[in-house]
């Protein structure tokens, strides 16, 4: 079992997040750091991954300053998503070995955690073959995008990004884009999959020992002490 250090935080812009996940990418090449696992709230804000459509965000930059929506063009796979209040997002930043490699795994993985989570609430989480994320029939939970850092202190890769699932109904913004680039299917919530309203903290605090158990980690406790995380931004 690995070590893993893992942080709450209840609210943080999302540029800052961005640079800290640079900032444990590296420390973890270098060995200097724990492997880590980021939850967190953002405030509004969409952001374009490296397929740039940006056709797919249909609200215009009056709309969105009126929103107070923010919009970021990142370094991460996949089209456009929405990040905002009631939204739980994971950022794994964990070492993945050149031997046995497996990006796809890893993705897998992810959405294993997921499911695994909402089997706790009596929700049936799958997968759709053309589609990263968890979906609960036809709408979608949780999206997923993800960038594999190539090391240079050791045969490798660091992961960046991570996931996006929605807890509470009324998560505003998606109508604002296509998420993901799909017009066919919709976004759901915890909350309205099963109409219990849980806190951020309470779903970072389930989904955790689900990640521990699926990649292999020892379960740390939950550091929610805001300026434990914050000395490292």
């Amino acid at each position: 079992m690995k070590p893993l250090q893992a942080f709450y935080h209840p609210r943080m812009e999302y540029e800052a997040a961005w640079n800290l996940q640079k900032q444990f990418v590296k420390a973890i090449d270098r060995q200097e750091e724990a492997e880590t696992l980021l939850l967190l709230e953002h405030p509004p804000t969409y952001t374009i991954g490296a397929d740039k459509h940006p056709e797919h965000l249909l609200w215009d930059e009056e709309e969105r300053n009126r929103r107070g929506i923010s919009v970021f063009q990142i370094d991460r796979g996949g089209d456009i998503t929405y990040h905002g209040p009631g939204q739980l997002v994971g950022y794994p930043l964990v070492y993945l070995d050149a031997q046995g490699l497996d990006l796809h795994g890893y993705l897998r993985n992810l959405e294993q955690a997921v499911i695994d989570y909402l089997q706790e609430f009596g929700i049936e989480g799958s997968r759709k073959e053309e589609y990263t994320g968890v979906w609960v029939g036809d709408v979608k939970i949780c999206a997923i995008g993800v960038k594999f850092n190539k090391c240079r202190h050791r045969r490798g890769f660091v992961t960046s990004h991570g996931f996006a699932f929605n807890i509470h109904k009324g998560v505003d913004g998606f109508q604002g884009i296509i998420p993901c680039g799909i017009t066919e299917y919709g976004v759901t919530s915890l909350e309205e999959c099963t109409g219990r309203r849980i806190s951020l903290k309470e779903a970072a605090e389930g989904i955790l020992p689900h990640f521990c158990r699926v990649f292999g980690f020892e379960q740390p406790g939950l550091l929610t002490e805001r300026s434990v995380i914050e000395a490292k931004e």
